[in-house]
């Protein structure tokens, strides 16, 4: 939160959303990317992790990688209760749309489980394939909105922006926490959301098409 802070608040002077003080509006970004990213990690591990599990007993196999999502939710608990410290500290009352972030919550473990239900099987079949995850998630936090307001996009390019199913969801998180301050800009949050939609189902379609080997290939 600190380098993102100093590098796009301080030094390149990206602005904030509304009278948002800086360090909140970028914590708020890094809630659901964590939840994400920890998420993704996990699953996309999940059965090689699990490897002598999968060999011995028969279960469906979707428990496990669904499984690790409750682990990132403990996290996300906690780094939640920091984000309350902190709109104390800044005098940064709620909205009433708070009431709704556990909606969001929901849609940033789909956005993970998706991709993580496809990595997770691949990884069975390909292992080198978990080095690259790092990669990918490293990648992904530069590309999504989260140092910075993805209103400093361009308006023409904005829905093209939106490809990226974080964009819906880290905006949705800011405009439950930061209200009016930071608007949900609803044709990109609908087009992430069937985004989301559509690798949660490709997702499970692959997992479910290479089940049947996982204990061979384990």
């Amino acid at each position: 939160m600190i380098v993102f802070t100093v590098i796009f608040g301080r030094i390149a002077k990206l602005p904030s959303d509304g009278n948002t003080p800086y360090a909140l509006l970028v914590f708020a970004a890094m809630l659901p990317w964590s939840l994400f990213s920890n998420a993704l990690s996990e699953a996309s591990n999940s059965l090689i992790s699990n490897a002598n599990l999968i060999g011995k007993v028969y279960f469906p196999r979707l428990i496990i990688p669904a499984a690790t999502l409750v682990t990132a939710f403990v996290d996300f608990l906690i780094s939640f209760f920091l984000l309350i410290s902190m709109m104390v500290y800044y005098h940064f009352a709620p909205p009433l749309q708070i009431l709704l972030l556990p909606l969001f919550v929901i849609l940033a473990l789909m956005a993970s489980l998706g991709p993580g239900l496809w990595i997770t099987a691949l990884n069975v079949k390909y292992r080198d394939f978990r080095y690259i995850i790092p990669f990918m998630v490293q990648f992904g936090l530069y590309v999504s909105p989260v140092g910075f307001s993805s209103n400093v996009v361009p308006e023409q390019w904005r829905l093209l922006y939106s490809l990226n199913p974080m964009v819906g969801v880290i905006d949705g998180f800011r405009w439950c926490i930061l209200g009016d301050n930071s608007p949900l800009y609803l044709p990109g949050f609908l087009l992430s959301l069937t985004i989301t939609a559509f690798f949660l189902w490709l997702g499970i379609s692959q997992f479910r098409k290479m089940e049947k080997t996982f204990a061979d290939l384990i």
